[in-house]
């Protein structure tokens, strides 16, 4: 329940990755926390659990529950013919004052941002958005800071402190639209509409 008495929901597409692409990404993470220190201190992760891991297209924020129902029929019109994605290097997001680890996803046939402008267009026939103006950035977050980051704060060593990325490949292969849910343990998605994605070649 929210602004003027209408239920409202926090939600967001995206595509969804498959189990042996979220179990490395897991792993990745894990190794990479357990490297990391402030000091003498562990540096201050929380790891996300592979189940909620996912590439997303387009976060719609929060919107009225009565547009779901247009929604989720608007994703079946993303047909876009996908090809390959693969894993990239880390990136701490946003980079002056990380919130976030993730990893870059690359799309060297440029389909995911098809696939994402696809997405931005049919939502926004289907009900009255308007898409953030940030440049689409292709990811996937795999752990959040603990607290919010000072001013001028960074990393020890960047990204140099890492362990390399796995070198992964995999097919996008279904389209979501997911009902995000806070709580102080981090959030929790809630699957609301799927499509499956034309089989890559």
């Amino acid at each position: 329940m929210a602004r003027s008495g209408v239920a409202r929901a926090r939600l967001f597409v995206a595509v969804d990755l498959p189990l042996p692409v979220r179990e490395r990404l897991t792993a990745w993470a894990r190794e990479s926390a357990a490297g990391l220190e402030l000091g003498s201190a562990p540096f201050p992760l929380r790891l996300l659990d592979r189940d909620v891991l996912h590439l997303t297209l387009c976060f719609l924020g929060s919107r009225p529950l009565t547009e779901i129902t247009a929604i989720g029929p608007a994703l079946s019109a993303c047909t876009v013919q996908m090809g390959e994605l693969s894993v990239g290097p880390p990136l701490w997001l946003p980079p002056a004052r990380p919130r976030s680890l993730g990893v870059a996803i690359h799309d060297d046939e440029g389909t995911l941002a098809d696939l994402h402008a696809a997405v931005r267009n049919a939502v926004c026939e289907a009900i009255a958005w308007k898409p953030e103006r940030r440049r689409f950035r292709a990811h996937v977050t795999l752990a959040r800071t603990r607290g919010r980051p000072a001013a001028g704060w960074n990393l020890p060593g960047g990204s140099a402190r890492l362990p390399a990325t796995p070198q992964l490949r995999f097919a996008a292969e279904s389209l979501t639209l997911y009902r995000s849910w806070l709580a102080p343990q981090g959030a929790s998605y809630e699957a609301l509409a799927s499509c499956n994605l034309p089989a890559w070649r």
